[in-house]
């Protein structure tokens, strides 16, 4: 009774291979356990390195409503609007009051400024620019009949400058105090009207002169133009500005370019001409900046009257340091993952770029370590049955020790384990002649129980 209790407690014994096998996976575990973890916890750390989701909803400093700086922000809010994104337009007097929200207002940390307006106690590593968008001529219209050949014979006139917080009034004064005319000197006399009282006031003979800087397509730039009751003035010196300051570029508005029949202008007018710049803070999201290209190059890549297609949106022309961001996007293109994929997606594989050091750094010497460990892997499971086997062997030897059933039994499951087994094809000569050997051992085991069997009789 108790050798057959002993019998059945065998048969549910784990068998030796199998136990082996737990124990090397435990041993696997050990091993690569902790490097799991070091690597989970490179995961952790580098999470809180990883950028913030762009925000949905920025905002831009623009400047009058009817201004090109506001149309601008009116086409980038309707592409961004396509890709998730909410643009709020703010309108401003000008560039002057578009600064001063960077500065003060932390809702706005983009803006539309137009060359030459930056404050003087504005520190230029407080803004990035993404690009410049196009070129803004300066513009100066005067009565009929005045002797105006440069800059400095506008000395004793009254002239319009533009509204207060303007990038023109700026400009206008920068341009004319280089040239020796300022305010109260000579008779000089500057006044702060808006475009269209400017005009006004121009055809009714109250100012001598008015500054504006538009663009060439505006309607009022036309309709000025067409008028007989202004003239337009000419900077023959304007390669010299383009040469003295980075943020004006010297343009020719060429004879008959605004029409052709009519010979509007009547003669090449030498103009100089502000960049319009795009510019933001240090805590603008970087992920924004392709977006904000994309609507740019939508709007801008055209060209115009001064400008050829392609030409913007353009690195040239900034007061400030130009975004590596956006210099990788002009001079290469969106990335792959741009082009490709999702704004919100391309931006959370991009942010998530650094989750990608912890594996790297562990994927390095686990590649090195693969090809052996496999190898060393495929070929265990072929040779830690070699154990079972020759124990059987030995024990051949030592019959007084030799329980029969017990290891015709395990033989048999190790065979039913060895029918289950998965091994490639480079590693079948291994494979056969371990079934050989079985079959060897499975033989003698045989044989020894016909031993048994007739010493019985």
């Amino acid at each position: 009774m108790m050798k057959s209790k002993a019998r059945s407690d065998s048969k549910h014994q784990t068998p030796p291979v199998l136990q082996q096998i737990r124990d090397h996976q435990r041993e696997a575990f050990r091993t690569l356990g902790p490097a799991g973890a070091i690597t989970l916890i490179g995961f952790i750390i580098t999470f809180f390195f990883i950028e913030p989701a762009p925000p949905d909803v920025i905002r831009i400093a623009t400047g009058p409503s009817d201004g090109n700086y506001y149309r601008s922000g009116l086409a980038y809010a309707d592409f961004l609007k396509t890709k998730g994104i909410e643009l709020q337009i703010q309108e401003t007097a000008g560039s002057e009051e578009n600064f001063n929200l960077l500065i003060h207002d932390k809702g706005t940390n983009l803006a539309i400024v137009q060359g030459g307006a930056v404050p003087k106690d504005v520190n230029p590593e407080s803004f990035e620019s993404i690009a410049s968008l196009y070129l803004e001529p300066v513009w100066i219209f005067y009565r009929p009949g005045l002797e105006l050949g440069r800059l400095g014979d506008f000395s004793g006139l009254t002239i319009s400058i533009g509204r207060d917080g303007s990038g023109t009034q700026k400009l206008a004064k920068f341009l004319f105090a280089e040239n020796g005319v300022s305010p109260n000197s000579g008779g000089t006399e500057f006044v702060n009207l808006g475009p269209r009282d400017s005009i006004s006031k121009l055809k009714s003979g109250d100012i001598d002169a008015l500054v504006l800087v538009l663009s060439p397509e505006a309607q009022l730039i036309r309709d000025l133009l067409y008028s007989s009751e202004v003239s337009l003035f000419s900077f023959d010196r304007n390669q010299a500005y383009s040469k003295r300051y980075g943020f004006l570029e010297a343009v020719t508005l060429e004879r008959g370019v605004i029409d052709l029949e009519k010979d509007i202008p009547s003669e090449a007018i030498n103009l100089v001409a502000p960049y319009a710049n795009l510019i933001a803070t240090p805590s603008f999201h970087d992920a924004l900046i392709p977006l904000l290209l994309d609507a740019a190059t939508i709007s801008h890549f055209s060209g115009g009257l001064l400008a050829d297609a392609g030409e913007f949106p353009s690195l040239v022309g900034s007061e400030f340091n130009n975004s590596e961001i956006a210099r990788e996007y002009i001079e290469h293109g969106p990335s792959l993952f741009q082009r490709h994929l999702n704004f919100w997606v391309a931006s959370l594989i991009d942010r998530a770029k650094i989750m990608l050091i912890p594996l790297i750094a562990l994927l390095f010497p686990l590649i090195k370590l693969a090809p052996p460990i496999y190898r060393w892997r495929i070929r265990s499971r072929i040779y830690r049955w070699y154990a079972f086997l020759n124990s059987l062997d030995q024990k051949l030897r030592d019959k007084d020790s030799w329980d029969l059933e017990k290891y015709q039994a395990q033989l048999a499951q190790m065979e039913a384990e060895l029918a289950e087994l998965e091994v490639p094809l480079s590693y079948m000569q291994e494979f056969y002649d371990l079934h050989i050997h079985v079959d060897l051992i499975k033989r003698r085991l045989e044989a020894f129980n016909q031993e048994q069997l007739a010493l019985n009789k």
